[in-house]
């Protein structure tokens, strides 16, 4: 007797599938997820106030990856571990006192960003459509920086902020969104086709 397999006509926003794995497995992909927020705290340009580096990206792409949840919660696990002691912030710095300090608007709002991107991608703004996907990942650079440059104006003044806070992070902005759009699609890869039936013995 012949069995019909019917393939999902809506594919999974993420090739991780997290949503669908048991608890071990999510848990397991927040150590990861950490893990890698960390090594690209340690990719960093020095500028002043606020160094340029990869965090963005890796912020980014586990939204888009894990989903707005899982993603979030995440991002949060990594700050948690920089605010208690662990190097894991930018250039392996840690410490309360950068949640405080020129630093604070931004690593406060990555969790924000990663929520915004990974709700996105589960309506579709993902691998699968590569422009859509880069719009996202565009949308939550802009967001952090947004949310970063006002909490530094607070602390130095409004032009100030958007001087030395948000200009020169645009194009690296804009960098970075086009590589994980690239890397979301590489983790994508090939889809079957949605209305394909193959009968299986």
């Amino acid at each position: 007797m012949a069995d019909i397999a019917f393939l999902s006509s809506k594919p999974s926003f993420s090739p991780l599938r997290l949503q669908d794995r048991s608890l071990g497995w999510q848990a397991g992909a927040v150590v990861l997820g950490t893990l890698f927020l960390a090594l690209s705290s340690y990719i960093e340009v020095p500028m002043v106030p606020v160094p340029v580096t990869m965090q963005t990206f890796a912020v980014t792409l586990i939204g888009a990856l894990y989903g707005w949840r899982l993603g979030a919660v995440t991002i949060a696990a990594w700050l948690v571990e920089g605010a208690v002691g662990f190097p894991v912030l930018a250039g392996g710095s840690a410490g309360v006192q950068h949640f405080v300090g020129p630093t604070g608007g931004y690593l406060f709002a990555f969790p924000i960003t990663g929520a915004l991107v990974g709700w996105l991608a589960e309506r579709g703004w993902n691998g699968n459509r590569v422009v859509l996907a880069f719009a996202a990942m565009l949308l939550g650079n802009l967001a952090c920086l947004v949310l970063g440059t006002m909490w530094l104006a607070v602390m130095i003044g409004t032009e100030k902020a958007i001087t030395f806070g948000f200009l020169p992070f645009l194009v690296g902005g804009l960098l970075k969104s086009a590589l994980g759009a690239a890397t979301l699609k590489l983790f994508s890869g090939y889809k079957p086709e949605p209305t394909d039936l193959r009968p299986q013995e």
